[in-house]
């Protein structure tokens, strides 16, 4: 089955903040998988590469666009990537974490119109699992071809999956990070007050449990994920907002059943997945077209001989509307995908003004108890560079919050943290367990918390406090 991921990143590579003082520019290569009309590069068969020379030669024309035509549409790869690593400004009003970092940009293609359908998805910043994963290794390959470490952001999310950690994409992040000179960022995600999460078990008592979900006017339709503990059973039935009942539908193996309703339009169809080749654990999904405003009821059987628990998830935000959600949700394990990958480092965000947690942040565990976040960063009203309103116009600064905007404050620490064993002559190369493993020793903790924190991982990320640790040893 196919992950579909909200939030893909492009650059203003225009902007003063990513060039060198000569006016030339530090991006060393652009993969525009959007672009379809240049050379996609070498053993990869879509998209466009431009490299450093072709972008200084842009910088160079009254209309750069006309040789490099990758851009930013939304600004959030811009605002990310100067926080990471832009460069003084001329006013010294601003500078990222890194700002002498070479930097290397991947901006994903949209998913193809089909996914968008079946996931009843109208939006442009919609991404395919596989191009997420070319991404990585287009970016790790660079990174070895230059005998450089790597510092990769990667501000997207899902929550489509088990969210156990045990996803392609989250398996081959901890591949990349487990490796010398790589450091994967993520977000937590901004789930955490959205109502998309229901965890509940069907004791011995019950014959099933009732999950309330309300569906709000004009709702195309909108996708859910059930996910069941192995070895149980677990089956569905569901009862609509005129009354009609459909008792428990029968799990069948690799078949799509089709619920017709007699006094309304709604179209759902039922999946039963008996045994994720991944997670092991049963899956049942469900797409739902057309739904009927108001409560549905949908009820959850299970059989086996172990607690019968279950998590279930609606979509991410901008993937169903605000009018669609639980009734009783469950604030935690609202982490995004790939968020729950065990070896990168997941950013949830704070306000660092007021220290307080960012109030839209998804919440830890990983449904399999994995400890996530793993640190906290500033990502309320955080200040940094905007896109241009329009060709020729100066460049200016904005505002954005976020938990993507803390990934990005971690990945720039990270990048510093990288630069300095580079240097070390008498250490190996550090890798992305051990780099996480710095930052969490040199995290800020509340003496009034008990860590590691569901909310707050294990602490606030701190930088000299890593460095002041590191010379104790």
């Amino acid at each position: 089955m196919f992950c579909i991921y909200r939030t893909g990143e492009g650059i203003d590579y225009q902007n003063p903040l990513f060039r060198n003082a000569d006016g030339t520019t530090r991006i060393k290569a652009i993969w525009d998988q959007s672009i379809q009309t240049g050379m996609p590069p070498e053993n990869i068969s879509y998209g466009t590469e431009y490299t450093e020379e072709v972008i200084n030669q842009a910088l160079k024309l009254e209309d750069p666009l006309t040789l490099v035509p990758s851009t930013d549409t939304n600004g959030h790869g811009t605002f990310a990537a100067g926080i990471i690593a832009g460069g003084l400004d001329e006013q010294q009003s601003f500078t990222g974490a890194a700002p002498m970092a070479d930097i290397i940009v991947v901006k994903l293609k949209q998913a193809k119109q089909y996914l968008k359908d079946f996931y009843f998805i109208d939006s442009d910043e919609v991404f395919q699992e596989t191009d997420v994963m070319m991404a990585l290794y287009y970016l790790k390959r660079q990174a070895l071809r230059r005998n450089q470490p790597i510092s990769i952001y990667m501000g997207l999310g899902t929550n489509s999956g088990d969210h156990g950690g045990y996803g392609a994409l989250n398996q081959y992040m901890d591949r990349i990070n487990d490796s010398v000179g790589a450091v994967i960022s993520v977000p937590v995600g901004n789930e955490g007050n959205a109502r998309h999460h229901y965890s509940g078990v069907v004791d011995d008592i019950q014959e099933y449990q009732t999950v309330e979900v309300n569906v709000g006017a004009n709702e195309p339709g909108f996708i859910m994920e059930l996910w069941g503990e192995a070895p149980n059973l677990y089956a569905i039935g569901l009862e609509t907002p005129y009354g009609e009942v459909v008792e428990q539908v029968p799990p069948r193996f690799q078949t799509t059943q089709r619920l017709n309703f007699f006094l309304e339009k709604t179209i759902i169809e039922v999946a039963y997945v008996l045994v994720e080749n991944l997670s092991g654990k049963q899956m049942i999904f469900l797409r739902i077209q057309d739904p009927t405003e108001g409560i549905w009821r949908f009820r959850i059987y299970g059989t086996g001989t172990i607690q019968n628990a279950f998590n279930i998830w609606l979509p991410i935000r901008g993937f169903v509307s605000d009018n669609t959600y639980f009734l009783s949700p469950d604030p935690g394990t609202t982490l995004t995908e790939p968020a729950t990958a065990g070896s990168p480092i997941c950013a949830t965000a704070y306000n660092h003004l007021t220290n307080s947690l960012y109030f839209e942040a998804g919440r830890g565990y990983t449904s399999e108890g994995g400890i996530k976040p793993d640190l906290a960063a500033p990502g309320v009203n955080v200040y940094g560079p905007a896109i241009a309103t329009a060709p020729g116009q100066p460049y200016g600064y904005t505002r954005r919050s976020g938990t993507s905007i803390a990934a990005a404050h971690t990945a720039g620490a990270a990048a510093l943290l990288l630069e300095w064993a580079e240097s070390r002559i008498n250490i190996n190369r550090m890798n992305g367990i051990q780099a996480k493993r710095y930052l969490i020793r040199g995290a800020d903790r509340n003496p009034e918390l008990n860590y590691p924190n569901p909310l707050w991982g294990f602490g606030t990320l701190n930088l000299y406090g890593t460095f002041e640790k590191l010379q104790q040893q």
